[in-house]
């Protein structure tokens, strides 16, 4: 806006050119050689002022017009000027006061009310700066400065909505927008983004097949399609698309669009686990520029792609050290963070997140998921099983969690189970309390320590055992994890069992190895011995791939190893050698990443067969399925079911039937540490 009269100054147009073309460094070495003449001419004082105001001295340009309006108090373009220059200064209080004051002294003065309104909107009061727009718009129809400022004030008015998470309210504004802007590239690229942000999937794709229409925002276009591809888990047309945009990038191609397009390429790379090509451009682009916050943010990405956490942490800290307020820096080193076990600074790096980014949604929702991991819960479980020999059980079970810090949390479980068996007559019930605690001694090492007691009752004989579940959680190097424990335990598959108050220890680990290549290994042993006195060994390992991610499936093969010490079949299934093998598909939505009002579910199938002692095999099958629902962030429930016909150590080739439903809910809205 240039807020001159030229009346009386045609002896200075070049000047004039120099700051309506925005040469404003001539212009400020033009009119002080003006000046230097000519000490006290109005216009050259004026053009002197703007011309250094818009080249970065705002301050000098307010005291010089400060000083211009004390010799013309009354001169209405010098009032203009001076309340401008409190604009470059982001005085944007006083300069509200100053030209509403402009405005009560001419309200048809279309500078004075187009400055009004960009100071409103400079402080965010839109809904007041679009009425002053519009009267600036009634004063001069169709003026361009006038229409690109409504523009913008749309889009902030929008964001802010966004922001407040007021998402129809944001798409009404923009759409506005969009009408009075037709495919506006700003306006359509806001909107889509607001289309991501409320997982309006399918109206950001439309939205960006909009843009598309326009050559010129091919790129743009293609980026953004990527994206929504990739939120919709297609990861194969997500990197189909960013290639095809990749690949047309050339010595014609908008300098601007080159980075978001390599950006967005390396993305699709890494979520379709294409590490290596991944790696070698961003070693590349490292090479030519190795302090680059959006480069070392894919490098980071990639890292945590592949579990390098530690690599991930080390990157996002360079990035906080080039810009503290960086959103992928803070709310990157969170996650990261949080996957090492570092949970504390987890939340603070997520909270500082927030600080720069108010109710920014992805971080909002980091620090509520992980508030989940941490708000105390209950969870009540009862099933009915059965077999061909005749056993029934029921049984229920509940328990606590009741997390006191990040590090530690109180454990209590309560089971109840009665079994019986109508040939034998026999009849048992049995009820455990445990109560124990799980302590984090190291970011990768937690203890969990249980004890309690199992009282029983069997055709009419009663008896108390001390039982106990002590072990380390370990995560030893990337994607491993190591389970080592005791447990202590009653026998209480059935009632002839509990009768004989059979009492196991148990020595035990677990070990799941994952690799970036979707092959795992699951391995678990345990060594037991017997109270009377029979020991057992028992092995099972799996190998299995993970075909898809969302939802999870996976196949595999297990395999089963037991042996006993003593054979005593017409006790229990214990036999001197067993081996089984199946093959086994997995396919499961997991309740953890599921929405409120979404529904989650788990079915397994596995076939194989099994070897008892030196008998021929047999063939045997495994169904096991699950579906729940969850009705809100605090509570979900779960039917499940499974039907076998594997033999295990405590039933010889049994066809067992199992069906159960399940309850869990948090008791509170937040972690008790963090009210």
């Amino acid at each position: 806006m240039f807020l001159l009269n030229y009346t009386y100054a045609q002896n200075m147009k070049e000047g004039f050119n120099y700051l309506e073309t925005g040469n404003y460094q001539d212009a400020e070495i033009y009119f002080k050689n003006i000046l230097s003449d000519y000490p006290t001419n109005k216009t050259a004082r004026l053009c002197y002022g703007r011309a250094i105001g818009l080249n970065g001295k705002a301050n000098d340009a307010e005291i010089l017009f400060k000083a211009l309006l004390e010799d013309f108090p009354n001169d209405f373009e010098v009032k203009l000027n001076y309340g401008e220059s409190l604009l470059w200064n982001k005085k944007f209080t006083p300069a509200k006061a100053y030209f509403k004051q402009l405005i009560t002294e001419d309200p048809k003065s279309f500078a004075a009310l187009l400055s009004y309104a960009n100071t409103l909107s400079n402080l965010k009061e839109y809904p007041e700066a679009l009425t002053y727009v519009n009267k600036a718009l009634n004063v001069s129809p169709g003026n361009i400065n006038a229409l690109t400022s409504k523009k913008y004030m749309y889009l902030g008015y929008a964001y802010q909505k966004q922001q407040a998470q007021q998402y129809q309210e944001a798409e009404a504004l923009l759409q506005e927008n969009h009408r009075l802007f037709k495919n506006d590239k700003d306006t359509l690229i806001n909107l889509a983004n607001l289309y991501l942000i409320a997982n309006q999937l399918e109206d950001a794709e439309n939205t960006y097949n909009t843009l598309a229409q326009k050559a010129e925002n091919m790129l743009t276009a293609l980026n953004g399609l990527a994206l929504v591809a990739h939120l919709n888990n297609k990861e194969k047309k997500a990197l189909q698309l960013s290639e095809q945009a990749f690949l047309s990038l050339g010595a014609n191609t908008d300098a601007n669009m080159i980075k978001p397009t390599t950006e967005r390429y390396i993305q699709a790379l890494i979520w379709n686990k294409k590490f290596k090509t991944a790696s070698q451009l961003i070693s590349n682009l490292i090479k030519s520029s190795p302090n680059e916050n959006w480069i070392l943010a894919l490098r980071a990405t990639l890292n945590i792609y592949k579990s390098d956490f530690k690599k991930s942490v080390t990157d996002y800290n360079q990035i906080l050290l080039n810009d503290s307020s960086s959103f992928d820096g803070n709310l990157g080193k969170a996650n990261a963070l949080k996957a090492l076990g570092f949970y504390k600074n987890a939340y603070t790096s997520a909270e500082n997140t927030l600080k720069f980014y108010h109710k920014q949604k992805d971080a909002t929702n980091f620090i509520n998921d992980l508030n989940t991991n941490f708000t105390p819960f209950g969870e009540t479980k009862a099933s009915y099983s059965f077999d061909n020999g005749d056993n029934k059980a029921f049984n229920v079970q509940t328990g606590i969690e009741f997390p006191t810090s990040t590090k530690f949390k109180w454990l209590v479980n309560y089971a109840h189970r009665n079994t019986s068996n109508k040939i034998t007559n026999n009849e048992a019930t049995s009820n455990t309390l445990f109560a124990g605690f799980a302590y984090q001694i190291l970011n990768n090492i937690t203890l969990h320590a249980n004890g309690g007691i199992t009282a029983a009752t069997a055709n009419g004989n009663n008896f108390t055992q001390f039982v106990t579940d002590v072990s380390l959680h370990l995560k030893p190097f990337k994607l491993q994890v190591l389970d080592v424990g005791y447990k202590r335990e009653i026998q209480s598959f059935n009632a002839e069992l509990i009768n004989r108050e059979i009492v196991m220890n148990n020595l035990y680990a677990n070990y799941n190895l994952s690799t970036n290549f979707n092959l795992g290994w699951f391995t678990q042993y345990f060594y037991t011995w017997q109270n009377d006195n029979n020991n057992r060994n028992l092995l099972f390992t799996s190998l299995y791939y993970n075909i898809l991610s969302k939802p999870a499936l996976k196949a595999g093969l297990n395999y089963q190893y037991i042996t006993f010490k003593n054979q005593v079949p017409t006790i229990y299934f214990s036999p001197e050698k067993f081996n089984a093998g199946e093959i086994f598909v997995n396919l499961i939505k997991n309740e953890i990443i599921t929405k409120p009002n979404e529904w989650f579910y788990e079915l397994t199938a596995a076939t194989g067969l099994q070897f008892i002692n030196n008998d021929k095999s047999q063939s045997t099958y495994r169904i096991q399925g699950k579906l729940g629902y969850k009705f809100s962030n605090r509570c979900l429930s779960n039917i499940y079911g499974t039907r076998s016909n594997i033999a295990s150590a405590t039933a010889a080739g049994f066809t067992y039937t199992e069906i159960g439903v399940r309850f869990k809910w948090l008791l509170f809205n937040s972690p008790v540490f963090r009210k």
